[in-house]
C-alpha cells in the first residue's frame, strides 16, 4: 500500500509540473470537461470504494482548495440529511429485546419423535400429550420444530403402512412354520425337524421329526398342534409357509376349518419368512452346529430339553430380553446368591437363584 501512496504523488507532482507549463485557457476548457465527466460517472456508477492511500491523496490536495470549494467537496446536503438520520435513530434505538426463551433440546427431540412414531398426530394432538407429561408448547412452537426437522404435518407425513408395522401390528395373530434338518454323526442319516413359532410371543411348537416329511405326517402334525392348542386356536388368524411340497392342500384345510389363513411366501424368498428363519439360525448356532448327534431318539431328546429352555428361560432382544414364557421370578442380586445350571452337558447355561 505504501508504493501505491508514492506512486499517486509522483503523479499528482508530474502532473503539477505540465499544469504550470500549460495556459489558464487550456487549464479551465479541462477543468469543466473533467466536472462534466465526473458529474456523468456518479450518475451512472454507484459510489466508489476509496482505500486509504486514494483518502491520503485528496486530504493533501483538498487543503490546497479554497474555503468555499473545499466545504462543498467535503459535506454535500446529502450527506448532512444522512448524519442527521443516523443521530436520530442512535437516539431512539432500544438495545435488543430477547423473546421467550427457546425450547430445551430434549423437549424438541421429544416432538419430533412422537411425530415419527405416530403418524396420525397434529400439532394439537402432541400439544396435549406434552401437556400431559407437564411440558407447557404453544402448537405455533411445535410447527416450527417438525418444519426444522424437515417433518410434514400429519396429513402428509404418511400416506400407507409399512410392511415393518403392519407385521408388528398383526403379530400376535400370526404363526409360522418351517423345516429344519440334521445330519446324524456316524449314519450321516438326514433328520427333517418341523416346528410351528407363535410371531408375537415367540414361543415355539416343536411339532416332530422325521426322515420322510411327506404330506400325510406334515398334515398330522399340524393337526396334532390344533388339538394342543385348544381354545387358543381362536387367536391366530394366520399362518406363514413356503411352497414346498410337505404342505399338501389337506395342510391348509385343517388351518381353514378353524379360522387359520394360509399365507404362502414368494418363490425363493426366504425372507418373507424370517421370524421362522430366525428361529432356524439360533437353534442350529446354539445347538446343532455345536454337538453330534446319534440318532433320531437322540435329537428328540436334545430338541425337548433345548425347547425348555428357549421358551422358558432364553432372552429375547425382540420381547425386550424376556423369554416367551418366563419359568422364574425376579432375583434380588443383593439378598440371594445366583447359581449357574447346565443343560445339555453344559453346553447351554442358565442361571437361577440359590435355595
Amino acid at each position: 500500500m505504501s508504493l501505491r501512496l508514492l506512486y499517486l504523488i509522483f503523479l499528482r507532482l508530474l502532473g503539477l509540473l505540465v499544469l504550470f507549463g500549460r495556459s489558464s485557457a487550456s487549464k479551465n476548457i479541462e477543468l469543466l470537461v473533467l466536472r462534466h465527466e465526473v458529474a456523468v460517472l456518479r450518475r451512472s456508477n454507484p459510489k466508489p470504494r476509496l482505500d486509504w492511500a486514494d483518502r491520503a491523496v485528496f486530504a493533501a490536495l483538498v487543503r490546497l482548495m479554497p474555503k468555499t470549494l473545499r466545504t462543498h467537496r467535503l459535506v454535500t446536503p446529502g450527506t448532512i440529511l444522512r448524519w442527521h438520520r443516523r443521530l436520530v435513530a442512535a437516539k431512539w434505538t432500544y438495545p435488543h429485546r430477547h423473546g421467550r426463551p427457546p425450547v430445551d433440546e430434549g423437549i424438541a427431540g421429544l416432538i419430533e419423535r412422537m411425530a415419527t412414531e405416530n403418524h396420525s398426530w397434529g400439532y394439537k394432538r402432541i400439544q396435549g400429550e406434552l401437556l400431559k407429561l407437564g411440558h407447557r408448547v404453544g402448537a405455533s412452537t411445535i410447527r416450527r420444530i417438525l418444519k426444522r426437522a424437515r417433518i410434514p404435518p400429519a396429513p402428509a407425513r404418511h400416506t400407507d403402512t409399512s410392511w415393518r408395522q403392519f407385521l408388528r401390528t398383526q403379530a400376535s395373530t400370526m404363526l409360522a412354520c418351517d423345516f429344519f434338518h440334521v445330519d446324524c454323526a456316524f449314519t450321516l442319516k438326514r433328520i427333517c425337524v418341523f416346528f410351528v413359532l407363535e410371531v408375537g410371543s415367540r414361543y415355539v411348537h416343536v411339532l416332530g421329526t422325521t426322515t420322510n416329511p411327506d404330506g400325510r405326517w406334515t398334515t398330522q402334525q399340524i393337526r396334532n398342534l390344533v388339538v394342543a392348542l385348544g381354545d387358543r386356536v381362536d387367536e391366530f388368524s394366520f399362518l406363514i409357509r413356503d411352497r414346498a411340497g410337505q404342505f399338501a392342500a389337506a395342510f391348509d384345510a385343517v388351518l381353514a376349518d378353524v379360522g387359520i389363513e394360509t399365507i404362502r411366501i414368494p418363490p425363493r424368498c426366504p425372507r418373507a419368512n424370517c421370524y421362522a428363519e430366525r428361529f432356524v439360525l439360533t437353534a442350529r448356532s446354539e445347538l446343532a452346529d455345536r454337538m453330534l448327534i446319534l440318532n433320531e431318539r437322540h435329537l428328540r431328546a436334545v430338541l425337548a430339553e433345548y425347547v425348555r429352555h428357549y421358551n422358558g428361560r432364553r432372552p429375547h432382544r425382540s420381547r425386550q430380553l424376556r423369554p416367551p414364557r418366563p419359568t422364574y421370578p425376579a432375583a434380588d442380586l443383593n439378598a440371594q446368591r445366583i447359581k449357574r445350571q447346565r443343560l445339555l452337558w453344559g453346553l447351554i447355561n442358565e442361571y437361577e437363584r440359590a435355595a
